[in-house]
């Protein structure tokens, strides 16, 4: 069911997918655009799709060093449109379960999974999924006109795509209530004050500052930034013992890579490290 406050428009036949999901790769940075504006970027199941699969691509090319999401207009995606979605006919019960596990979840998901950093340049309007579609981000850089909105409680509906599992970790539970069971507008410097946006800049500086900080992340340890980001995003959910041997692990795995020896030796050496991502 849609979860966007603005009524998506349908995608007409000649519009392809490729002009819908913008993508490029430069420095080492993979860039995903949303190019929907006209519907504040309510994302499509094939647009879902696509970005799923873009997320996937960046994990598995060791030229991609980081991943840019953002988007065009002034919406950054304000929710989901699912009517675009393969219809199976008469709604039975498990449907809607299904229709949310295999779809935001996975969205949700893969930007958690991806191996390498992502951050979301938020240009606008985050409604319902594509809050969460932030959220999810290790990073997020909001325009100052942007803003949060945990929609579905306006429209009766429970949050999914992630969400009552995301805002807690990230604000607690007592404030994810307040925003999800009001569902108000949530500027982008009142998110910056809660924690759920690292940094806010004027519109016109989103793109450079979200550059900057994508092509400094390109330029790290990637395979340490990777297995970093697994430990972190396990953290809430691992007891001491568990995180304390993920740890341990990852460290022991990182330690055979060229970067982790590159950063070794430059210690030594006193010089700036180079690193190459493997």
């Amino acid at each position: 069911m849609p979860t966007s406050p603005e009524m998506p428009l349908d995608i007409s036949p000649e519009m392809s997918l490729d002009s819908l999901v913008l993508h490029a790769t430069d420095n080492g940075v993979s860039w995903i655009t949303l190019n929907r504006p006209e519907a504040m970027n309510a994302v499509t199941w094939d647009q879902r799709e696509r970005v799923i699969s873009l997320l996937a691509d960046a994990s598995a090319d060791p030229t991609v060093r980081a991943v840019v999401l953002t988007a065009t207009g002034k919406g950054f995606c304000a929710g989901a449109d699912l009517r675009g979605a393969p219809s199976g006919g008469e709604r039975v019960p498990g449907d809607v379960a299904r229709t949310i596990r295999l779809g935001a979840q996975r969205l949700i998901a893969a930007v958690l999974d991806c191996e390498k950093p992502v951050i979301a340049a938020v240009n606008g309007t985050a409604a319902g999924i594509g809050a969460h579609l932030a959220f999810a981000c290790d990073l997020v850089i909001a325009a100052e006109p942007a803003k949060f909105i945990e929609v579905f409680v306006r429209r009766g509906l429970v949050p999914d795509g992630g969400g009552a599992y995301l805002l807690p970790r990230l604000v607690g539970p007592q404030r994810a209530k307040e925003l999800m069971f009001f569902g108000d507008s949530l500027p982008a410097a009142d998110a910056e004050r809660l924690g759920l946006v690292n940094r806010v800049v004027p519109a016109d500086e989103l793109e450079k500052t979200a550059r900057a900080w994508a092509e400094r992340l390109a330029t790290g340890p990637t395979r340490a930034i990777a297995m970093t980001k697994q430990l972190v995003n396990a953290a809430l959910e691992s007891d001491r013992a568990t995180a304390f041997a993920a740890e341990a692990a990852a460290q022991e795995i990182n330690m055979t890579t060229a970067d982790a020896n590159e950063g070794v030796a430059s210690f030594v050496e006193r010089r700036s490290p180079s690193y190459e991502g493997r």
